[in-house]
């Protein structure tokens, strides 16, 4: 029932942004794969939460600079076998910003991203299925810096867009964020 959810949002977010239909058309095909695809295990990839976080007026994000990957990313991680993947995103900016109060904006997926991580350790290069959602922080914006980043910054969402040097998906979701 769960796979029947995703698939349609993930239907839904093809019909938003028909553009991106290769992409959506990936992201089905993996739910088809007989190999659990919410695992990390999966190792020829596998899907993964992330959350767009904006201040209460819509005008900040609030980026990560991420340990392992030593870029300004979105927060997010693993699903660790949770098909629910607006609730993987949203445990994912709690436990990565510490920003009391934070809630999903409306539930649709914002964004799609698939991305190469490259091997670290024993664990072997891999593909990330990023689905992203909107987070909405309230007006309590502190944030505690967690283990898994250097640090966090709000950011002017135009700013992101704007800027050469951001990575290209977080030019892409500010663009679609300023668009919207």
């Amino acid at each position: 029932m769960q796979h029947r959810d995703i698939r349609g949002d993930l239907r839904d977010y093809g019909h938003r942004w028909p553009d991106e239909a290769a992409v959506v058309d990936g992201f089905l095909a993996l739910l088809e794969d007989p190999q659990d695809p919410f695992v990390r295990e999966r190792l020829a990839g596998h899907f993964t939460g992330s959350a767009w976080v904006v201040s209460l007026d819509g005008r900040r994000t609030l980026l990560t600079h991420h340990r392992k990957l030593d870029r300004w990313l979105q927060p997010g991680g693993h699903a660790d076998g949770d098909v629910d993947l607006a609730r993987v995103a949203l445990r994912e900016a709690e436990e990565e910003t510490g920003v009391p109060g934070l809630h999903l904006d409306d539930g649709a997926i914002f964004d799609l991203d698939r991305h190469w991580i490259p091997e670290r350790g024993a664990i072997p290069g891999h593909w990330h299925y990023d689905v992203r959602y909107v987070v909405r922080a309230g007006p309590d914006e502190r944030f505690v810096v967690s283990e898994e980043s250097h640090a966090l910054a709000w950011r002017d969402v135009t700013a992101v867009a704007d800027d050469p040097a951001s990575d290209e998906s977080m030019r892409r979701m500010a663009a679609k964020w300023l668009a919207g």
